[in-house]
């Protein structure tokens, strides 16, 4: 299991990478091509809506088995990578945004059910962590090799190498994962997941966080690259680096879950992750006014938020044994919509009214968050 957690990092780095490297450069793909920054945020808006589709697919890991999820969400990928490689135009840039989403969001939750059902569930917090390795490792190093490649080769240069490393990931998922589960009983009627899910309060209230989170997040998401280029006149290697001191806030964060959660438990971790991802968000504004301070508060609102997200994924494995893969895909899709909103929101509230109302609007579902949990500890 645990050479096996180590190839899924590696291979979810890929996928993750693909899907990250939109954020820091977000004003350079609009520019390159050709079209306004509040249409690419609703291009982003419409890239996670897409995302939020992927309950009708991912039940297909629990009737036909995690191997043939992960193996058709990475199939979706190539495919929505090669387009673009084969063809660089905006339409295809938003099909591959689109079919990206959908492919990391059938190959998530049929990872994470795979390890949900193999590793115990007080030891699933550290054992998901180095899974969620994948988010940071992006940041470190595959965003800093996209900013190059975009510097010396133009906006479409990442895609046909994300094309190559996607075939790769197949070949291994393939070579990796037994065809034979002994530890997954297939689920004969998709609907019997889904109505496991919905008849759970606890599962629906969790997903709520999930969309509350991911909201807050995507504010400051889609909008950081903007604001750094605006504010410091960082160009293409610069966000590269400072995508890089994302990244290591973000493995920070993993490192304090597979250190903390499973021993203060999964909601006691999450409350702190929520809490101090809201007071991240009140620091952001106000260091924010040096180049330095600003780099300093995205470090700590990356840190806090990968501790909400990697505490929030083994409290949700638990939530629905009976459907785990459903379960998890429905959680995809709470943050999902809640990227969405955010997206949605990003740029016109920037631009509108600046980046402290970003913030602070994102402080506001950080709160909603929090009370979702508390009805959930509360159990109803």
């Amino acid at each position: 299991m645990r050479i096996q957690l180590i190839i899924f990092m590696l291979l979810r780095t890929i996928l993750n990478s693909a899907h990250r490297m939109v954020y820091p450069f977000l004003s350079v793909f609009a520019r390159g091509v050709g079209v306004e920054l509040q249409t690419f945020s609703l291009l982003m808006t419409a890239r996670s809506l897409v995302g939020a589709l992927s309950p009708f697919f991912a039940p297909i890991a629990d009737r036909r088995g995690r191997k043939f999820g992960m193996l058709m969400g990475v199939s979706i990928f190539v495919f929505g990578m090669g387009i673009v490689a084969i063809y660089p135009s905006f339409w295809t840039l938003a099909i591959a945004l689109m079919l990206a989403m959908v492919g990391k969001f059938i190959f998530d939750p049929s990872m994470q059910a795979y390890f949900g059902d193999r590793i115990p569930y007080h030891k699933r917090g550290t054992a998901l962590a180095v899974t969620e390795v994948a988010w940071s490792f992006a940041f470190i190093f595959g965003i800093p090799l996209v900013g190059f490649l975009i510097d010396r080769y133009g906006w479409s240069a990442p895609f046909p190498l994300f094309t190559l490393l996607g075939l790769l990931a197949f070949f291994i998922v393939w070579k990796v994962v037994p065809k034979e589960d002994a530890h997954h009983e297939p689920v004969m009627n998709s609907r019997e997941g889904f109505r496991a899910v919905f008849s759970s309060k606890t599962a629906i209230i969790g997903i709520s966080i999930a969309l509350f989170a991911s909201a807050a997040n995507e504010l400051v998401n889609v909008i950081f690259g903007v604001w750094l280029e605006d504010s410091f006149g960082l160009k293409i290697i610069a966000l590269a680096g400072a995508s890089a001191v994302i990244g290591i806030s973000e493995l920070s964060g993993e490192g304090l879950v597979a250190l903390t959660t499973d021993r203060l438990g999964k909601p006691l971790a999450l409350t702190l992750g929520l809490v101090t991802n809201a007071i991240a968000l009140i620091l952001l504004p106000i260091l924010g006014q040096t180049q330095t301070g600003a780099l300093v508060g995205l470090f700590l609102f990356y840190i806090t938020f990968e501790y909400v997200m990697v505490s929030h994924i083994p409290l949700m494995t638990e939530l629905v044994p009976s459907a785990r893969a459903t379960m998890l895909s429905l959680n995809v899709t709470g943050h999902a919509i809640g990227r969405a909103i955010g997206a949605f929101l990003a740029a016109f509230i920037y631009q509108q009214f600046g980046f402290l109302l970003v913030t602070l609007i994102a402080v506001g579902f950080n709160i909603l968050g929090l009370l979702a949990l508390w009805r959930m500890q509360k159990g109803s």
